[in-house]
């Protein structure tokens, strides 16, 4: 599993024009699922995901986890975090798991996810989404399953 995490001031994601989900600070998350992931991994990276401590302190120090700020979450799914360009021009997407699975993953990081924040808000799995943002930092991080679980 892939995470594409960024801190933001708000967020927001539409389809077909329509707001299916938007926050005020917190992160918007990226996430794309492969063939391999388990409800366990899934587990685990959102539990990760959700204490980062990247928010600042009175210091200034990052230092405040999403829960600290009374922050919001926003989930997408992304297929697309899995696109293999070693060959040619045309990205591979066969790394991705399959959309049955990945709908099962998704729909378990959001369950997974509301026991860590109060506020969770979601994109349409499959859809054309158009997602809107303001970065806080910018502040992006990438979190792979395979780098830190596996």
């Amino acid at each position: 599993m892939r995470i594409v995490l960024q801190r933001v001031q708000n967020a927001s994601v539409s389809v077909e024009g329509e707001v299916t989900g938007a926050i005020g600070q917190g992160f918007l998350a990226l996430l794309g699922a492969e063939e391999e992931d388990t409800e366990e991994i899934t587990d685990k990276m959102v539990d990760k995901m959700c204490r980062l401590r990247i928010f600042q302190d009175s210091g200034g120090k990052t230092n405040l986890s999403l829960a600290d700020v009374g922050g919001e979450l926003l989930v997408v799914s992304q297929f697309t975090l899995y696109a293999d360009c070693r060959k040619g021009n045309r990205p591979s997407f066969i790394k991705a798991g399959n959309p049955e699975k990945a709908r099962r993953l998704y729909e378990h990081a959001l369950d997974r996810c509301r026991l860590h924040v109060g506020k969770v808000e979601h994109g349409i799995f499959g859809a054309d989404m158009k997602v809107s943002l303001v970065n806080d930092g910018p502040f992006t991080i990438v979190l792979d399953s395979r780098e830190l679980f596996i």
